[in-house]
């Protein structure tokens, strides 16, 4: 087996706690990424657990394994996914930068076969790189409010 990281990160329009609030809340990756078509979330807090349907077919299983709302980071770990890999674990981050805009990073650590691993990567980045993306556009677009 072979371990392999995979960050994104991009900066939002929208000041770093905006970002964080919305990271923290778990849900909303059916609005944020292309390839999700449903996404539930039950319980907040470590613990929750969010289910999703994939628009290629197939479920997605996430569990918060850690929140640290002082650090604005949040880690999940992917009990139940489409792509050939052995674990998987996310941290997503948000940081503030010099203006106040939210800097979120995403990062990817996980487990495949040597064979796997550079086409898991590719698929990841890409994915999430729409993801964050949809976020961006999500959060600018977002009125203020709960």
């Amino acid at each position: 087996m072979m371990q392999t990281k995979t960050t994104v990160a991009r900066k939002m329009t929208v000041p770093a706690a905006k970002v964080w609030d919305a990271v923290a809340r778990f849900g909303r990756l059916e609005v944020w990424f292309p390839t999700i078509s449903t996404c539930v979330v039950e319980g907040s807090g470590v613990g929750a657990v969010r289910r999703m349907d994939s628009t290629r077919g197939g479920k997605i299983v996430d569990h918060i394994v850690d929140i640290q709302p002082e650090k604005m980071r949040l880690i999940y770990e992917r009990v139940q996914s489409p792509f050939a890999v052995t674990s998987y674990r996310g941290t997503v981050e948000v940081f503030e930068s010099f203006d106040g805009i939210g800097v979120v990073v995403w990062t990817i650590d996980f487990e495949s076969t040597p064979d796997n691993s550079a086409t898991v990567n590719a698929q990841l980045e890409a994915g999430i790189g729409a993801g964050i993306e949809g976020m961006k556009t999500d959060l600018a677009t977002a009125t203020s409010g709960p």
